[in-house]
């Protein structure tokens, strides 16, 4: 790819020797300065696609030339990572911004004038209009998992921070999903844009993924819960639940029981957050998250992704299951079902065009094992899924009526 010395050099010292198909195809015609809209599914290597050809072109000035927009702090602290890694010694010029952490450390390492920004969008624009972030001299514009932050409702906070970039910029849209709605926003803000698509649009789910399901009382979901692990030992698991509240409490009561369990959600601060993620990156077994991390994280090894609550939407299965087998490893994916979820399982076969499998499961030796409701549940408001509403939102209950 007639890379610059320093730039191999970096991605030699953290192992990159060989690009992935989206590496392959979106490096070398983003070289050229075209603006591109890349389709293609997590875990596939899209951060070194636009991090290596910025770092390719992109020349270090007093004013910001970067900006690479995440939906969550977890993505935005993933790509500075890296970005970190292939400028070693010059951490300086490159910051990063996000909510829930302090806005004047973060303006303060603005002031250094780095020249490669990284952040989520609400503090981006807030950072702007306190005119501690200038967006004039922006030539390298990239949307990470696009689809995602437009879901987030970040829609019209992107829309102005482009509108405040300059219109020579290169842009590069990445996304694992194209709605139309985004379509629309690459009409309106990019040039003559080269769409790639790496993968089977058709086939979205990971074909070495193993889907699971097992039948459960409401009273029984953690029985089942442990059944599972007690049955397929898995080595590195993600559990999703629901809602914060019941997020807690099942990793409590995981925790009671002698297993080894992070928690992470969006209730949590920054800092417990980033530890959750490091020692489960590092030697953790078993993450007990919300959808805050069903985006976006890449964390190597993941063996089991666990719906301890069943999702309400095809593509939110799709963006949990998506943690395992990444980079074509395998992996399985387990969902337990009570009565109510019969249905939103069939629309998951038909929609993601998969088939999960029944799996028995023994759950007797666990069936005297309870968890208890907690006292002071801060969250209270539900959300509506794509096929119809249920309590699903921060505030269901985790186990349908009553708590066990």
């Amino acid at each position: 790819m007639n890379l610059k010395p320093a730039v191999v050099e970096a991605l030699k010292r953290m192992n990159f020797t060989t690009a992935t198909d989206v590496q392959e195809q979106v490096i070398p015609i983003a070289m050229q300065g075209r603006d591109l809209i890349v389709r293609a599914k997590t875990g596939t290597g899209k951060t070194c696609a636009f991090l290596v050809p910025i770092m390719q072109r992109n020349v270090e000035g007093r004013n910001p030339e970067v900006l690479i927009m995440a939906p969550t702090r977890e993505l935005a602290l993933q790509i500075y990572g890296v970005a970190t890694k292939m400028r070693p010694g010059r951490r300086d010029s490159v910051a990063i911004v996000y909510g829930g952490a302090s806005i004047n450390v973060q303006m303060q390492s603005l002031a250094r004038n780095p020249d490669l920004i990284i952040g989520t969008p609400g503090r981006i624009l807030d950072l702007f209009k306190r005119g501690s972030l200038r967006l004039g001299g922006i030539r390298f514009l990239v949307l990470d998992e696009a689809d995602i932050m437009f879901d987030m409702g970040f829609i019209d906070t992107i829309e102005q921070i482009i509108s405040h970039t300059p219109k020579t910029r290169q842009t590069l849209l990445f996304s694992a999903t194209m709605p139309q709605r985004m379509m629309g926003i690459a009409r309106r803000h990019m040039n003559d844009p080269q769409h790639i698509s790496v993968g089977d649009e058709e086939r979205p789910v990971v074909e070495t993924i193993t889907h699971f399901y097992a039948p459960s009382e409401r009273d029984m979901k953690f029985a089942t819960l442990l059944a599972y692990i007690s049955k397929h030992n898995p080595r590195k698991t993600i559990i999703f639940v629901q809602t914060q509240h019941a997020a807690s409490i099942i990793h409590d009561t995981l925790v009671e029981q002698g297993i080894d369990a992070m928690l992470i959600h969006g209730g949590l601060s920054q800092a417990r957050r980033e530890r959750s993620l490091r020692e489960f990156a590092n030697k953790g077994r078993f993450l007990v998250a919300t959808n805050i991390a069903a985006r976006g994280i890449d964390i190597s090894g993941i063996s089991d992704v666990i719906n301890f609550d069943a999702p309400d939407d095809p593509d939110v299965y799709l963006h949990r299951v998506g943690r395992s087998a990444r980079m074509s490893a395998d992996g399985r994916a387990f969902t337990i079902v009570t009565d109510e979820d019969k249905r939103l399982i069939r629309i998951i076969e038909h929609e993601n065009k998969l088939n999960m499998n029944l799996v028995d499961l023994d759950i007797t030796q666990f069936a005297h094992i309870r968890v208890f409701r907690r006292r002071g549940n801060p969250n209270r408001r539900g959300q509506s899924g794509r096929y119809g509403s249920r309590r699903s939102g921060e505030g269901r209950r985790p186990f349908g009526r009553g708590w066990h």
